[in-house]
């Protein structure tokens, strides 16, 4: 698995690439929070790469909306393939997320 991280003006944007399941869920949940430790962190995830996720993955992408919440702040998701799209609806968290077209749209909204 790798994990593509980008800072694009003050916007922290993580890119993982494949299945976001086992070992690289853990990964991919030490990196986002390691960005959520930054004072006012803005934090894009692209999901276009990602064909499924496991339990710790959307553990991981809750932990950080909450998280970020607690902060007046938001987790945005973009390019979100339908797979995951289905099981954020499926479960009944997809509310708690803001979804983007785009990583540009999604970096645009923080101004």
């Amino acid at each position: 698995m790798k994990i593509e991280h980008q800072t694009l003006g003050t916007v922290d944007v993580l890119s993982p690439i494949g299945a976001l399941v086992d070992e690289d869920a853990e990964q991919f949940r030490k990196m986002l929070l390691d960005v959520l430790q930054k004072p006012n962190p803005r934090v894009v995830v692209s999901l276009q790469e990602v064909a499924y996720f496991d339990s710790v993955a959307l553990s991981s992408l809750l932990d950080a909306s909450d998280e970020l919440s607690d902060r007046a702040m938001s987790l945005k998701l973009t390019d979100m393939p339908t797979t995951c799209r289905e099981a954020l609806e499926l479960t009944g968290i997809a509310s708690r997320f803001r979804f983007f077209e785009t990583v540009e749209d999604a970096v645009k909204s923080f101004l």
